[in-house]
């Protein structure tokens, strides 16, 4: 029997899926395999490839598995948009571990709370959110602790002005010395194997605990599995109907942390093989244009404020936006009057969508080319 909401469905959208039977870190080796050279991330510039991003995936989930992280451990990301929290998330999938993604945002008391509720026995943290961990480390369960850098794949130049001007200033640097089980990414990634222990994954095993308010305010874990996560990606690469493998290019300005920005740019891209752009601060209005420009971006999450924020830039004119195809917005409602608009200015398609974290998290969208 049709249902009748069929009749709302794009041509090209199937009635009916199917979803592969395999975990859902397989999507980025599965890319790897095809793509190789192919750009998967750029960020401040810098291109990371297919074959590089597996591979500091594979060391890094050999590098749990030697700090004892095993199946079922959870493993928090406490990271803006970066190279290490792709690579943090696939490498603690691949031996197992349930991701704990967390609010750049959150001050000690809201990560300890997450820490404690998740039950993390290691957390990813980027350098100037070190101290905060380092707060509430020892009222909860850690074993260990591995800091990052943001500029660690940044392009040399601007590595270097970063050192110079930024880093001690904006509070990136951080001094591990001393601690017990503190490591520095790099170092546990130049030491670690170049393969991971094999671990039997399956759909039906726990992928990420994403914490969401819902409707008291206090967060809690929404737990995800493998095979939510990964018929989300399909389904939602049905519904873009015309993303093509290995040549579309994803922004990730909203932030990966969230199950909206998770999906819709981090496991789709990884799944068709395209390019992801990370942007780590979604407020900078002129990098976010700048970087739809440069890199050709094809497809464009976002959210209502974004796009408002972008329609009223008196600096849009500025910006060549001919590349972008499909848009859409989440997380809020989506005026018409902002939608009409920014369809004006960029001749993009842009669509409301909605969803819930519990629900990997998109349930509905409207068609996207109609």
């Amino acid at each position: 029997m049709e249902r009748l909401w069929f009749a709302q469905y794009e041509a090209p959208v199937p009635h009916h899926l199917e979803y592969p039977d395999r975990p859902l870190h397989t999507n980025l080796e599965e890319s790897a395999h095809r793509f190789p050279q192919a750009t998967a991330l750029i960020f401040m510039n810098r291109k990371i490839t297919y074959a590089e991003l597996n591979d500091m995936v594979d060391r890094f989930a050999a590098a749990l598995a030697q700090k004892g992280i095993k199946k079922g451990d959870r493993v928090a990301i406490y990271l803006a948009n970066c190279p290490q929290f792709v690579i943090g998330y696939y490498g603690a999938l691949k031996v197992g571990a349930v991701v704990v993604p967390c609010n750049p945002l959150y001050v000690a008391r809201e990560i300890e709370h997450q820490l404690n509720d998740s039950g993390a026995k290691a957390i990813l943290v980027m350098s100037s959110f070190y101290k905060t961990v380092q707060e509430v480390r020892s009222r909860t369960k850690l074993e260990h602790v591995v800091v990052t850098n943001v500029k660690e794949y940044f392009p040399p130049i601007i590595k270097l002005l970063f050192t110079v001007a930024k880093e001690k200033k904006d509070g990136h640097r951080a001094d591990i010395q001393g601690q017990a089980n503190t490591y520095w990414l790099q170092d546990l990634l130049s030491s670690a194997p170049e393969q991971p222990p094999q671990v039997t994954v399956t759909p039906s095993d726990t992928a990420c605990l994403m914490y969401t308010g819902g409707t008291t305010g206090v967060p809690k874990g929404a737990e995800l599995t493998h095979g939510n996560l990964m018929a989300n990606v399909i389904q939602c690469r049905a519904w873009v109907h015309d993303l093509k493998e290995g040549d579309e290019v994803f922004q990730a300005s909203v932030p990966l942390f969230h199950s909206y920005g998770m999906t819709t740019c981090l496991n789709v891209s990884m799944q068709l093989g395209g390019t992801l752009v990370l942007i780590p601060n979604p407020r900078d209005l002129k990098d976010v244009m700048a970087n739809l420009e440069r890199h050709k971006v094809t497809f464009f999450p976002g959210v209502p404020t974004m796009y408002v924020a972008i329609n009223n830039s008196p600096d849009i004119q500025k910006y060549d936006f001919a590349s972008l195809r499909a848009c859409i917005s989440g997380a809020a409602g989506l005026p018409a009057e902002v939608q009409s608009r920014f369809q004006e200015l960029t001749g993009a398609n842009l669509v409301e969508g909605y969803g819930l974290s519990e629900a990997s998290p998109v349930t509905h969208a409207n068609p996207m080319y109609s």
